[in-house]
């Protein structure tokens, strides 16, 4: 790598705001806050909306679609053969 071009890569604590969930990880991010970690060390956190552990993907309680209504809706609309 060439060096002085790169932003500095250090540990990096992100907290989720919708679920409260904290994960220390290393990026590039920066942050004028921080927070005492378990370990005794302070580090940088950035607070995101979204993560993981909040996200219905990952969660697995992403809403789940009426399929029945609409196999009767394409039944009406083209009727049974």
């Amino acid at each position: 790598m060439k060096p002085g071009i790169h932003p500095p890569y250090g540990p990096v604590v992100f907290r989720d705001s919708a679920s409260g969930t904290v994960f220390l990880t290393r990026s590039t991010m920066t942050s004028d806050t921080t927070i005492a970690w378990e370990d005794g060390n302070t580090y940088p956190v950035v607070d995101v909306e979204i993560s993981s552990a909040s996200h219905p993907f990952y969660t697995g309680t992403a809403r789940v679609m009426d399929t029945a209504g609409r196999v009767e809706r394409f039944e009406r609309r083209y009727g049974t053969r």
